[in-house]
């Protein structure tokens, strides 16, 4: 009897233990100066983390100035996640965009707003029927310009909202790009079931809402 109750408390202080470790990793992340991307060619980048990247891809390449946008992770703290390891939720990684931009085209604030616009900006940790930490929203940017804009944006959803934010705002680390059959997964496969019934209905709500003019022609 003593025997399992000595390893009942072990097991208890070691996962205590390890989840300290990794919320002290997560911390480092949170508390990194930004890294700045420079332009490429007259393209800016920028990253975001709303739920399932195919949905998310979709929204961004629908908007005026976005050249390209790449499914991928960020946000966490180890190297070289993949799907499989992200989904476990021990990386810190979220699912993630790295959007290719043109900037006298499109401002990044202007990509905040369509962030915004194309969620559900008070759920955690998901969003739909997508849930988890590799879910969640994030919002990273590469200078203190950035943060403010995205800061006050963030304020003024709360208040118009009268709730609370669920995007946590990181400096920006590093993107990994996700597995090949990940990119353009919605233009590719329009048919497939979570396609049909997630991804394109919520770009659809999205188009309705975002301002016409800021829209690529709706496919």
């Amino acid at each position: 009897m003593k025997s399992h109750i000595m390893l009942f408390i072990f097991t208890i202080l070691f996962s205590c233990n390890n989840t300290a470790q990794v919320n002290t990793k997560q911390q480092a992340v949170i508390n990194a100066e930004p890294v700045v991307v420079p332009l490429k060619k007259g393209k800016a980048r920028a990253y975001f983390a709303s739920g399932c990247f195919w949905c998310v891809e979709a929204v961004y390449e629908s908007i005026k100035g976005v050249k390209e946008s790449i499914s991928g992770y960020s946000g966490g703290y180890t190297k070289n996640p993949d799907y499989p390891s992200s989904n476990t939720g021990r990386t810190g990684h979220a699912e993630a965009v790295e959007i290719i931009y043109d900037p006298n085209i499109v401002s990044f604030e202007v990509l905040v707003d369509a962030y915004f616009a194309s969620q559900n900006p008070t759920q955690v940790n998901g969003q739909g029927p997508d849930h988890g930490s590799q879910y969640r929203s994030i919002i990273f940017y590469q200078n203190e310009e950035q943060k403010q804009i995205i800061l006050n944006k963030k304020e003024a959803l709360a208040k118009e909202l009268n709730a609370k934010i669920a995007a946590e705002v990181y400096p920006f680390q590093k993107f990994w790009k996700a597995e090949d059959y990940h990119q353009n997964y919605e233009r590719l496969h329009p048919n497939q079931s979570y396609i049909k019934g997630v991804s394109i209905p919520r770009l659809r709500k999205f188009q309705a809402k975002f301002p016409n003019e800021l829209l690529k022609d709706k496919h």
